[in-house]
């Protein structure tokens, strides 16, 4: 099944900005996320959406993805859980001019014994909303390939050498001449009996069995870091595959997802948190008690408070993950009105709602500037 376009999972123009893509896969991401959508299919539209921003927010492989579409060589976009990005060997456009033309137009031919850097891997981790906020110490195990201590790389057994492929004589490649109407053409092909290693092994490590590398699970201990947001991600250089031929290391790349938390929504480095209160403490005014991630704190409701009215609470925010500063908590009101009530507390709502002569049920939106009126006097 071909890939959607980018663009369209995300539901944004080619035009779209930074922040437009960063809002929009915020959204649906939170709408698929498979720890809140437990519906058929959720989780796979979670992954295709996760794929999409991971390029799209990316201005390189963005630009790449623009010229050239899913069919990118350059670039090996994945999605989800745990993979690996690619450390360089992919089929570029220097193998299809060689196909067509036998090497020639100034295509480069790789040395198979050349250092070569890992590949990058991605490392996907779900963490509190709390530990997002404030940060913390982790130990995480990922499984990697390595060098094979046995051999330490070379892919024989001890005791044992590799030769060089006498039929690429190293190279890894092979020349084949093929008769056209055009004329002769030479097609650049990998070569078929050391699969372009350019060494043959006449007798294989027992532990490694023959490739020079061996899949392990390493613990690695990470610091994620006060104030991360769902989607963003942390390099940690290093430790990603090993590389090939004594190359360095690739790196790993952690991507967070953050789980809601059952009363804050955060709302870039601020939070939002709705509070209910009662029809007297709006009309009369009252000080409550009001949770936020630094603990809890009082508030001062004035009398007359309308439904939707927004508090402001400076530098009970969260940490910008950058430093730059500390969000805000807004608090928003809503009224709580009471579904079982006694006889006595009808009888005192009916009397109020007899003093500017309204019959009970006829209550409106000017109910709070009657409530205000009543208790000034007026």
């Amino acid at each position: 099944m071909s890939k959607r376009d980018y663009y369209e999972v995300l539901g944004v123009p080619k035009t779209a900005t930074k922040e437009e893509i960063r809002k929009a896969y915020r959204k649906l991401s939170k709408q698929f996320h498979p720890d809140l959508n437990k519906e058929e299919g959720a989780e796979a539209k979670f992954k295709e959406v996760t794929e999409a921003f991971e390029v799209l927010s990316d201005e390189n492989k963005r630009a790449s993805y623009d010229q050239y579409g899913h069919a990118d060589p350059n670039q090996g976009f994945g999605g989800g859980g745990f993979s690996g990005f690619g450390g360089g060997d992919g089929f570029g456009f220097d193998d299809i001019f060689s196909s067509f033309f036998g090497g020639g137009g100034g295509s480069r031919r790789r040395d198979p014994n050349a250092p070569r850097k890992g590949d990058d891997l991605q490392y996907t981790m779900t963490v509190d909303f709390m530990e997002a906020a404030f940060g913390k110490e982790t130990e995480i195990e990922i499984p990697r390939e390595e060098v094979c201590s046995t051999c330490d790389g070379s892919g024989a057994k001890k005791g044992t050498s590799v030769k060089t492929c006498t039929n690429c004589g190293g190279s890894g490649q092979i020349s084949v001449t093929q008769n056209t109407p055009l004329g002769q053409m030479v097609n650049r092909k990998v070569c078929n009996v050391c699969q372009g290693t350019g060494k043959i092994i006449p007798e294989k490590c027992e532990t490694c069995h023959g490739s020079g590398r061996v899949k392990k699970r390493k613990k690695i201990k990470i610091t994620i870091p006060a104030g991360v947001d769902d989607g963003q991600q942390l390099r940690v250089a290093g430790q990603g595959e090993g590389g090939v031929n004594g190359g360095p290391s690739g790196d790993l790349y952690i991507v967070f997802r953050v789980r809601p938390h059952e009363k804050f929504i955060r709302e870039a480095d601020d939070i939002l948190l709705e509070v209910a209160l009662t029809f007297p403490q709006a009309a009369l005014g009252d000080e409550i008690e009001v949770p936020t991630i630094h603990g809890s704190v009082n508030l001062k409701i004035p009398a007359g408070t309308q439904p939707g009215t927004t508090f402001r609470l400076r530098g009970k925010g969260i940490q910008n993950v950058h430093g730059h500063g500390i969000g805000d908590q807004h608090v928003i009101v809503k009224l709580l009105t009471p579904k079982k009530m006694t006889e006595k507390q009808k009888e005192l709502l009916r009397e109020f709602a007899s003093i500017d002569g309204d019959a009970p049920g006829e209550y409106s939106s000017s109910l709070f500037d009657k409530i205000k009126r009543s208790i000034k006097g007026d």
